[in-house]
């Protein structure tokens, strides 16, 4: 209503409502690939193959971890870092952190996206591999990054003193417009691989934590929290800093290094095999993930104290972070 309003009177004669496309869930058919299509792709799909609602990252993420209930929520960590809960029932306030979107069925999501996840590990990652590279040594990227990530498991739970701010880019959540990555300590702090490793491990999801505290008033329930995507790669390490940093168990699947083709590869296949009725939260639970293998790690009071800690350091060094901005 807005919209037609403020270009009422001009050359725009038709409603906003009749040139936005209409919305399509889960499970509705979305049309077919004409045989023009399928000559402008060269014959790379056949003409007839018929389409699905389409969705993006978000919502394929929740497909591939089976978080589309109420009460279930995911955590996507790679690049970006990003946790999707579903919600019971609409929020009381409006959180300029926090976004507001739909599963593939459209049930309403609270969604909390950080920039910076993973770059700065990886960069850190090649320093070490070239250090290693020095003495005659070599090692696969995945190989060194799991024996680095596992590494942080010897670590203390504060990360010794040290602070890790990975900030490639600005973050909305915290209010920085640019990134500038750093580590500091104070003099007594604890400096060791495992400790650095730790806090780099923390530094990659404690701003998603700050964004979920934003959440905590609401009393939102969560049943289930599932993570998946690159950091969760190595067993047992994400995971249990992550159960950590939220306070709840975390389950990661087999397939917790697929994303979003997978879900969306799920939600094509929810359109062709469905049932009549069937919902999109029965198809997932009862016949794609019913027999999934999977870990689930509960939070353990050492961590969550010592993931507190770190937050609440990483929150004080934030200053550091705006100073660096305007000088650097």
């Amino acid at each position: 209503d807005k919209f037609d309003y403020l270009v009422s009177g001009g050359p725009l004669r038709r409603s906003i409502r009749e040139l936005l496309p209409e919305l399509r869930l889960a499970g509705e058919p979305c049309g077919e690939l004409t045989r023009g299509g399928a000559e402008l792709i060269d014959g790379l799909l056949p003409a007839g193959l018929p389409f699905c609602p389409p969705e993006g990252d978000a919502e394929t993420g929740m497909t591939a971890t089976n978080a589309v209930a109420p009460r279930t929520g995911n955590v996507s960590a790679g690049t970006s870092i990003f946790s999707m809960l579903v919600l019971e029932r609409p929020l009381k306030k409006v959180y300029p952190e926090v976004g507001i979107v739909m599963t593939p069925s459209g049930r309403p999501v609270a969604m909390v996206h950080c920039s910076n996840c993973t770059s700065d590990l990886n960069a850190w990652a090649g320093l070490f591999r070239e250090a290693a590279e020095l003495f005659g040594g070599s090692a696969d990227s995945g190989e060194l990054l799991t024996k680095l990530c596992t590494a942080a498991l010897e670590g203390d739970g504060d990360c010794g003193g040290l602070v890790v701010c990975n900030y490639i880019s600005g973050e909305s959540v915290t209010h920085t417009d640019e990134g500038r990555p750093f580590v500091t300590r104070r003099p007594e702090s604890r400096l060791s691989l495992a400790n650095f490793m730790r806090a780099q491990l923390y530094s990659s999801m404690v701003t998603l934590g700050m964004g979920m505290e934003l959440l905590r008033e609401e009393e939102i329930k969560i049943d289930s929290l599932t993570g998946h995507g690159g950091l969760f790669k190595t067993p047992g390490v994400a995971q249990r800093f992550l159960a950590a940093a939220f306070n709840a168990p975390v389950t990661c699947m087999k397939t917790a290094g697929e994303g979003g083709p997978f879900g969306m590869a799920l939600l094509a296949a929810y359109m062709l095999r469905r049932e009549s009725g069937e919902t999109l939260e029965d198809y997932l639970a009862k016949k794609v993930f019913a027999g999934a293998e999977s870990t689930t790690v509960s939070p353990d009071e050492a961590d969550i104290s010592g993931f507190k800690s770190y937050m609440k350091r990483f929150s004080d060094c934030l200053g550091m972070e705006r100073a660096a901005i305007s000088v650097l």
